[in-house]
C-alpha cells in the first residue's frame, strides 16, 4: 500500500517550484478518457492501515493459490521446486550490493556469479556466448529479432505459429517503434505435431530476411528438430532464433546450438525463481561469438589485478546507459540480477547430473499423465513427442472446462483458445503441464476431476 509521507504544503511548495499549477497538470499527456473521474465505487477513500490489511488479506484468501492445490498450469511460467538453500545463499553479504553495478568492479561477488551465469547458459544453450541476463523471455526475444536485423542488415523477421502468443505480442508492441518487418503464422493444432510448421517456415524465407523465430519445445509442447529449418536459414543469409520458455527442458532436449542457432533466448524463471505469474522473472540470452558486438546487455569477463589475482570486470555493455545512444544496441537499462543469481546458485547446486535427473524426472512423470488423461472418453492427446507439457483436445470448449476444474479445486492447464483469441481451431485445445512437483495423488485428482466434468 503506498505511504504517503507529503504534507499538503509540501506538495504546493513543489508544484511551486516547478510550475505547475496543479497536481493534474502533470497528467496532461495523459488522455481524459483514461484518467479516474472520482472515488472508485464501493472503496473507501481511505481506511485505518490495519483493517486495509485485514481486508486485502481476506480478499486474497480467495484465490486458488499453485501451492494449495493440483497444479499443472505452464505455457511459459512453471512450478518447480526451488531449494531452501537458494534464498540463504542469494542473502550473503557478497551479493547484497548496490541494485546494479555502475561501478561493477566493486562488486566482485555480483560479476562473479553473474560470469558463472553466462558459462552455465552458454552451455545450456549449446552457444559460445551469453550475456549476464535480460528482463524476461519476451523482451529477450524482441532484443534478438532487433538484433537480427543489425547483423544481417535486412528488415524482415518470420514468426513461426508456435511461438508463444505473449511473446509475439511483446514483439508486435516494440517493433512498432523499429524498422522490422514482422510476419507472423497462425498455430494449427495438427494431430501428433501441433504448431510445427517448419515446411511453411521454410517457403517463407527469402533474400529479404533477417530471422527465422521459432520456439522448441513450442507453445503445444511439441519438440522438434530444427536442423533443417537452421540450414534453410543459413542458405539464404539469414538468422535462426531460438525461444525456450521451460529452461529445464534443456536437460533432455538437444540444445538449440547444437541444431544451428545463431541466437537463443528464454525464460530461466524455471531454475532458482519461484512461480510468479508476471515476474520477476529472468531473460536468456546466448549467441554465436562472431555476433558478440551487436548483444544486447552487459557481459562479465575474468581477469587479473595488478596484483596478479584473479577479478572480474563488465568486459561489455552496449546499453545507453554506458555509452552514447546512437551506439548503444539496446535501451535495455538494467539486468535481472537478483533473478540470475538464484538461477546459478541453484544450477551450482543441480550440477550437470543433477539437471539431467530433473528434467528426466519432468518427462516420465508428464508420459504418465499424459497416458492416463487420454484414457479419458473424448480426450485427445495431440502432441506425441513432448518433454513436460503436451495439448489435450477436449471434446468441447477447453475455457469453461478449465474454470470447472478449478471450482473442483485443480489447476488444470491453460486454454490454447485464451491464448491465440481469434483462431477458432484452437478452442478446443488445453495444454497441461507436469513438473517434479506433482503428486500421485495430484494426478488422481485431475483425472477425476476432467472425467467429471466431460461426463
Amino acid at each position: 500500500m503506498r505511504y504517503l509521507p507529503l504534507a499538503q504544503a509540501d506538495r504546493e511548495a513543489m508544484l511551486a517550484t516547478i510550475g505547475a499549477p496543479d497536481i493534474d497538470a502533470l497528467f496532461i499527456d495523459v488522455p481524459e478518457s483514461a484518467r479516474l473521474g472520482g472515488p472508485i465505487a464501493g472503496l473507501p477513500n481511505h481506511s485505518p492501515e490495519m483493517l486495509v490489511e485485514r481486508e486485502l488479506a481476506a480478499m486474497a484468501g480467495k484465490n486458488l493459490t499453485a501451492g494449495t492445490v493440483p497444479f499443472f498450469v505452464g505455457a511459459g511460467a512453471y512450478k518447480h521446486h526451488v531449494p531452501a538453500s537458494v534464498d540463504h545463499i542469494i542473502q550473503r553479504g557478497e551479493f547484497l550490493t548496490a541494485y546494479t553495478p555502475y561501478q561493477p568492479e566493486i562488486a566482485q561477488g555480483t560479476l562473479q556469479v553473474l560470469f558463472e551465469f553466462q558459462t552455465q547458459v552458454a552451455r545450456l544453450t549449446g552457444m559460445e556466448v551469453a550475456n549476464a541476463s535480460m528482463y524476461d523471455g519476451s523482451t529477450a526475444m524482441t532484443e534478438a529479432v532487433v538484433m537480427a536485423r543489425r547483423v544481417t542488415r535486412r528488415e524482415k523477421a518470420i514468426v513461426s505459429g508456435g511461438v508463444h502468443a505473449h511473446y509475439v505480442a511483446v514483439l508486435n508492441t516494440l517493433t512498432r517503434f523499429t524498422d522490422d518487418e514482422v510476419l507472423t503464422h497462425t498455430p494449427s493444432l495438427t494431430s501428433g505435431t501441433p504448431g510445427d510448421d517448419m515446411t511453411t517456415l521454410i517457403a517463407a524465407i527469402d533474400t529479404e530476411t533477417s530471422c527465422v523465430v521459432v520456439q522448441n519445445p513450442n507453445i503445444f509442447g511439441h519438440v522438434a528438430d530444427l536442423t533443417p529449418l537452421a540450414e534453410a536459414a543459413h542458405a539464404a543469409g539469414a538468422l535462426l532464433i531460438v525461444v525456450v520458455t521451460e529452461v529445464i527442458s534443456l536437460g533432455a532436449v538437444k540444445s538449440p546450438g547444437e541444431m544451428g542457432a545463431d541466437i537463443v533466448v528464454g525464460e530461466g524463471q524455471s531454475i532458482g525463481n519461484g512461480l510468479n505469474f508476471g515476474g520477476p522473472y529472468l531473460g536468456l540470452f546466448a549467441c554465436r561469438d562472431k555476433h558478440v558486438r551487436q548483444m544486447p546487455g552487459r557481459l562479465c569477463g575474468e581477469t587479473v589485478d595488478a596484483d596478479g589475482k584473479r577479478g572480474f570486470v563488465l568486459t561489455l555493455s552496449t546499453r545507453e546507459q554506458h555509452i552514447r545512444r546512437e551506439k548503444a544496441t539496446s535501451n535495455i537499462c538494467t539486468n535481472s540480477g537478483l533473478c540470475a543469481l538464484a538461477f546459478s546458485v541453484h544450477m551450482t547446486l543441480l550440477g550437470e547430473k543433477g539437471l539431467r535427473q530433473l528434467a528426466a524426472i519432468n518427462h516420465a512423470r508428464a508420459v504418465q499423465l499424459a497416458e492416463r488423461l487420454a484414457r479419458i472418453p473424448g480426450v485427445e492427446l495431440v502432441t506425441q513427442r513432448f518433454f513436460n507439457e503436451f495439448t489435450l483436445k477436449l471434446p468441447v470448449e477447453a475455457r469453461p472446462v478449465i474454470r470447472k476444474l478449478a471450482d473442483k479445486g485443480v489447476l488444470g492447464g491453460v486454454s490454447l483458445g485464451r491464448l491465440f483469441p481469434g483462431v477458432a481451431e484452437l478452442t478446443h485445445g488445453m495444454v497441461v503441464a507436469v513438473t517434479e512437483t506433482a503428486t500421485d495423488n495430484d494426478f488422481d485428482a485431475f483425472e477425476d476431476a476432467l472425467d467429471e466434468v466431460l461426463a
